[in-house]
């Protein structure tokens, strides 16, 4: 099995950069688009800016005591490390990963196809 190849987009300097507001998500820029950054357990993840369901605004939800993130609007909740929607209506929820480095907070994505496209 090949390991997939990512291509690393620096967010931030430090996670201090990070305007995490009481709900723990923060939001942030990836080649222009807005994202949500989720923060469960000093665990950092990268997801999509809207839910998939109608387009509620993830920033403005919350993270639930097993470290979903719960849509404003319907409640809808997915696991932030694999956007699997654990409420079960079925739903998938675009996901990346987050590393901290040294020099600051990167989020990577797919250099083709797959979740790359969105940013096209």
């Amino acid at each position: 099995m090949t390991e997939k190849k990512y291509n690393w987009h620096k967010i931030a300097d430090h996670l201090s950069d990070l305007d995490f507001a009481d709900n723990n998500i923060a939001s942030a820029e990836l080649n222009g688009k807005k994202i949500c950054i989720g923060k469960f357990k000093e665990e950092l993840f990268a997801f999509a800016w809207k839910c998939p369901h109608a387009g509620g605004l993830l920033a403005d939800g919350f993270i639930d005591a097993l470290g979903n993130v719960v849509c404003p609007l319907h409640r809808y909740k997915y696991n932030m490390q694999n956007g699997r929607n654990v409420s079960g209506e079925g739903y998938y929820l675009k996901h990346w990963p987050v590393e901290t480095r040294e020099d600051g907070i990167y989020v990577a994505v797919e250099p083709e196809g797959g979740f790359w496209n969105i940013f096209k």
